[in-house]
């Protein structure tokens, strides 16, 4: 088949099926994105990939509803006309799969209006049930403008479901988010976990950290991973937490991942920065020298500090789930995940990890500090959280289902 890949930050979630068609030999292999390729991200030579600049900037002055609109559209138009190069060149693929959470996807159709377009869908925005109005901490009563600026901000998504011939989502809860009637026409596929390198080490060696505290296999240690920490993620709930968990369980060590500054999600901190923000409510109730920010890790440091985690904490809105969370579970790590809608989807309670209260600083501090004590059941809990991600979401077995619904969207074989 020819087939074009459309992601911005291309592979994003492709990675591993480009690179499985690429071995198959019998493809042409086309991808359109924004950005430069992660060199880090070793991608078949067959591939060719291109990428489209954009022709403006955002209106001065537009009306803040609309700007998200205006942005998605602006790339749209990028990559239609990149896409309308490759067709004067003869290329018109069989299939087209596209992430269109950037607004990539919304003329493909335009120019190929006969290709099959397979969408990735990560998220429907709602006004209840799903990540809005969730925090009471950090949301304002609901009003009809927020409500307004959610349904704008799913503008694009009812424009590209119409035009897509069928649409994958990596969980059951993120699917649910999506309106009833396009439920239909989506397939719950994960994009998977490579449980060969996410894996389980009892033998593993001491790992540095960038502040020079070295990790050794046997110690109390603490995992904490968020792309920036932001509420979205709970960092506010896991630092309120510290002081009673080191009180608990003086000796562990607490490493926090991710980026310090700005947010993935939700609203900047309007007091600096969120890390900040709630450190400065823990000063002096905690020790600051066994806790370790580390920035984002390169995943030749990250897997192996998951292999010496004694506890992995995993907080989240109801939202995207992330894939740290599979990644610590299948490195046999006891989890600790917060009792919302997405974590409920991979952690059973007291069967393949504990589920604590989002809210509740001194629910999480107990229970990490009881799976830090009790070590027989934080390894069977280990166990049993590799077998879920071995079962559901091993990338061999994600993948061969993700080709197979390829396989029915380019024939035209599946429909609602």
């Amino acid at each position: 088949m020819r087939i074009l890949f459309v992601h911005q930050n291309f592979p994003g979630q492709y990675l591993h099926i480009v690179q499985r068609l690429a071995r198959q030999g019998s493809h042409q292999l086309v991808a359109l994105g924004i950005n430069e390729l992660d060199t880090d991200r070793p991608l078949p030579e067959s591939l060719k990939y291109f990428r489209y600049p954009l022709a403006q900037g955002n209106t001065k002055g537009i009306h803040r509803w609309v700007m998200e609109m205006e942005s998605k559209t602006i790339r749209a138009e990028g990559c239609a006309r990149a896409a309308h190069e490759l067709k004067t060149k003869g290329f018109t693929p069989d299939l087209i799969c596209a992430h269109p959470g950037w607004g990539e996807a919304l003329f493909l159709k335009t120019v190929w209006p006969d290709s099959p377009l397979l969408c990735y869908q990560e998220f429907f925005y709602n006004n209840q049930g799903f990540d809005s109005n969730f925090d009471p901490e950090f949301d304002r009563d609901s009003s009809w403008q927020d409500e307004a600026r959610l349904r704008m901000k799913n503008a694009y998504l009812h424009l590209t479901l119409d035009q897509a011939d069928w649409n994958i989502s990596p969980t059951r809860f993120q699917a649910s988010s999506f309106p009833a009637h396009w439920q239909r026409m989506i397939s719950v596929i994960h994009d998977g976990v490579d449980t060969q390198k996410a894996c389980p080490n009892p033998s593993a060696a001491s790992l540095t950290l960038p502040d020079g505290t070295v990790l050794e296999q046997g110690q109390p240690i603490v995992t904490f991973v968020n792309r920036r920490l932001e509420p979205y993620r709970g960092c506010h709930t896991f630092l309120r937490a510290l002081p009673s968990l080191q009180e608990q369980c003086p000796e562990a060590q607490i490493v926090i991942v991710g980026e310090t500054t700005g947010v993935s999600y939700g609203a900047a901190c309007s007091e600096g920065e969120w890390k900040d923000k709630f450190l400065a409510e823990i000063e002096g109730r905690y020790d600051p020298s066994r806790v370790h920010f580390t920035g984002t890790l390169p995943y030749k440091q990250f897997i192996p500090l998951l292999q010496l985690s004694a506890c992995h904490v995993y907080l989240t809105y109801p939202f995207v789930m992330s894939w740290s969370l599979l990644e610590a579970m299948a490195c046999g790590c006891a989890v600790v995940g917060s009792d919302t809608a997405p974590v409920r989807e991979v952690i059973r309670h007291g069967e393949n990890g504990l589920l604590v209260d989002f809210f509740s600083p001194a629910d999480l501090a107990s229970a990490v500090v009881e799976l830090l004590q009790d070590r027989e059941r934080a390894a069977a809990f280990g166990v049993a959280a590799r077998s879920t991600v071995q079962r559901t979401y091993d990338l061999d077995v994600c993948v061969q289902r993700q080709l197979s619904l390829m396989d029915l969207v380019a024939s035209g074989s599946i429909f609602a």
